[in-house]
């Protein structure tokens, strides 16, 4: 398989910095809260130090571990991430991906923690993007239940829900796996104030597959699920059921066979 990324391995550190740090000042972590990974080849990877605020990172702590954990350099101070085999499995299931980002996100969190899905056809972005965006059931950090939990779901996913923890989105590299996250968070702060007025329009099915449509045509990467359509009748059937009803010409002839009637009687 082609290495995921062709920058230098002291650029991708620094890009794992720059990427925390947005992470961070848009709230979608506290404290020292997530972690990002980035696949350097396919024997080696880039991962964030545990215990260190994504928002306050240096390239020096950033570690570098091969596909079984161990640490091979990196800032002696420093230890990789807590859930680093949560981040080697999804490289194990998908080799597309080469680049995973965890977070807390509030709105898309808040999904997780009431344990409703993403599951619906709404935004035209948020369905070409990342599609349906399934639940992962609640394991315990730093413990094997959390990659046992995500992996038959990262099969066809881009973006995953961790119940009850956060979210977890991936990509091709780390902007793409970041932008996804974005367009995660937008999604469901969207959806829950739509929640808020009462009502969610979920598109019809002919627009979801025009939509599916123009993600073929961007070569846009990734696996993503079908998300849900709505019942409601496409634009093809509103014509054909308009071709059904009576003409005027009809409801006349009806109206003089009636009128005919009652003056016979």
């Amino acid at each position: 398989m082609k290495q995921a990324y062709k920058a230098g391995e002291f650029e991708l550190k620094k890009m794992i910095c720059e990427i925390g740090k947005r992470v961070w000042i848009k709230g979608f972590v506290a404290a020292n809260d997530g972690n990002i990974s980035v696949k350097l080849n396919d024997k080696e990877v880039l991962t964030t130090p545990t215990g260190v605020s994504k928002g306050f990172m240096t390239p020096d702590m950033i570690i570098k571990i091969d596909r079984q954990g161990n640490m091979l350099s990196g800032n002696s101070k420093y230890r990789p991430t807590s859930e680093t085999q949560m981040h080697l499995e999804i490289y194990n299931e998908r080799p597309d991906v080469g680049s995973v980002l965890h977070s807390h996100p509030p709105y898309c969190t808040s999904f997780a923690v009431a344990n409703i899905p993403l599951n619906k056809c709404v935004l035209p972005e948020a369905i070409i993007v990342i599609g349906a965006v399934p639940i992962a059931e609640y394991g315990l950090p730093s413990t094997n239940e959390l990659p046992d939990a995500i992996k038959p779901l990262i099969k066809n996913s881009e973006a995953v829900l961790m119940q009850n923890h956060g979210a977890l989105t991936v990509g091709p590299d780390l902007l793409t796996a970041y932008h996804r996250m974005e367009t995660l968070e937008h999604t469901a702060k969207i959806v829950h104030l739509a929640r808020q007025l009462g009502n969610v329009n979920v598109l019809p099915q002919n627009e979801v597959d025009r939509l599916m449509d123009l993600r073929q045509n961007f070569n846009i990467p990734g696996k993503i699920t079908a998300c849900q359509a709505s019942a409601s009748p496409t634009k093809q059937d509103k014509t054909v059921s308009s071709h059904k009803k009576i003409s005027d010409d009809t409801i006349q002839d009806i109206t003089h066979r009636v009128l005919e009637r009652l003056k016979v009687s």
